[in-house]
């Protein structure tokens, strides 16, 4: 087994497991439950997602692929500006 990428938490783990996988190569996540022993203290360096010696060069580029979305900025989805906000009167008696 090779470790193909180091997590810094469950959810990158799993999306780069979920990644493999869909790209055939079977992937195993290393520590996961190691995190419930460290409280709420952040697990780093424990929890690493592992494939077979012999995929361990097809791993590399969708590793890759999944680190460089993770670390991409996150775009504003919206097309149009933003309305205005509503500017009330206040009510004559």
């Amino acid at each position: 087994m090779r470790t193909v990428y180091h997590a810094e938490g469950i959810v990158d783990a799993y999306l780069v497991k979920d990644a493999l996988e869909n790209a055939g190569i079977p992937a195993f996540i290393n520590g996961e439950y190691l995190i419930g022993g460290m409280g709420q203290l952040p697990a780093r360096d424990f929890m690493t997602v592992s494939v077979p010696d012999i995929f361990a060069e097809d791993a590399g580029p969708v590793v890759r692929e999944i680190t460089d979305m993770l670390r991409a900025p996150v775009a504003d989805e919206r097309a149009e500006p933003a309305p205005p906000p509503l500017r009330l009167k206040p009510a004559t008696p």
